[in-house]
């Protein structure tokens, strides 16, 4: 019955138009008819609780029956969140001002909020900086994130200061922080972006912290990383290794990134055996949000945290790029209740 009220509840959201020109697509690339694709997709969608991006992204048009019943699809992450998320406190993550607030010592990086800080602090917060990064308090998907350089040699004249801070409330991106200095290693696959990694941790019953995923995203022409911003994601091992090409929202594959031409498959993640313990710490600061996904970064020292989501996304290899035809589903059952 859950099931169907999810369906339901998604069909009054679906946008149609892509729906239809994603299952022709993929019927062009299997050679099957559009309506077989569609009927495919609705019948994952009962059976599996997957949405036609899940069927796309996952490539259940690859898949046997036994195969696509092993990965995590939408209506099962979002069972998960319901279940070991605790709704009233959502805003401790969402609210990236609380969270800075909550997870202070994880940063690396001073911030201010412009809602409660002075034109005359502004001044001084920016002061001796060549770049400060902007943003919105409720958006996701890196939307509204802006980097601002500084040129020193106009702030002595206040009216250059005061037109980047009138710019900045007009858009109301009222969270001023630092910008983050990446490791020498992640500028050179892609210096425009902070190339951060997705780590999805999972606090059980007995309080341990398990990590169910890693993974790298990557910028690609713009000044985030975010997938939806044009970006690229590729996988981590255990040993802080790419294990697999990366791809873009389109399905484009990419064994070497495309503006500097590093190679991504066997790309060694820096200070990696700082991040098991980091990560473990993060996940314990809000108990009551137990199903997370952190957005790391990984500087010349260590690793700083950028925002936790409390709905994370779902990131599973694809089989064309791996030959691995396994979700992560049995991974979650391990420790999860699902």
């Amino acid at each position: 019955m859950r099931k169907i009220k999810y369906i339901l509840k998604k069909l009054k959201t679906l946008r149609y138009k892509e729906f239809y020109n994603k299952a022709k697509e993929i019927a062009r690339k299997i050679n099957k008819s559009t309506f077989y694709i569609l009927f495919d997709m609705a019948r994952c969608a009962i059976k599996y609780g997957s949405g036609y991006m899940d069927y796309f992204e996952f490539e259940f048009y690859l898949l046997n029956s036994e195969e696509r019943a092993t990965y995590v699809t939408g209506k099962i992450n979002s069972d998960i969140v319901g279940k070991y998320n605790k709704k009233e406190d959502f805003d401790k993550l969402n609210d990236k001002i609380k969270f800075n607030n909550l997870f202070k010592e994880f940063l690396g990086r001073d911030f201010i909020d412009l809602r409660s800080t002075s034109f005359k602090e502004f001044k001084e917060f920016i002061n001796g900086k060549s770049k400060i990064v902007v943003k919105p308090l409720d958006l996701c998907g890196g939307k509204g994130v802006e980097v601002i350089e500084i040129d020193s040699s106009k702030l002595k004249n206040e009216y250059n200061i005061l037109k980047i801070y009138n710019s900045i409330m007009k858009k109301e991106q009222f969270l001023v922080e630092d910008y983050i200095v990446q490791h020498e290693s992640l500028s050179k696959l892609y210096s425009e972006s902070v190339n951060s990694l997705r780590i999805v941790t999972f606090l059980d019953d007995k309080n341990k912290v398990h990590i169910l995923n890693v993974i790298l995203k990557i910028g690609n022409g713009g000044n985030v990383d975010n997938f939806s911003a044009g970006g690229m994601y590729t996988f981590v091992n255990d040993k802080g290794e790419v294990f697999v090409p990366a791809i873009d929202e389109k399905g484009t594959i990419f064994k070497k990134h495309p503006k500097s031409g590093v190679k991504i498959e066997g790309f060694k993640i820096p200070h990696y055996n700082k991040i098991n313990s980091f990560v473990k710490e993060l996940a314990q600061v809000v108990p009551s949000i137990r199903y997370v996904g952190w957005d790391v970064v990984i500087t010349p020292t260590g690793v700083s945290v950028i925002e936790g989501n409390q709905f994370p996304g779902i990131f599973q290899v694809k089989s064309s790029i791996s030959g691995i035809k396994k979700g992560d589903l049995p991974k979650y059952r391990e420790y999860m209740d699902i």
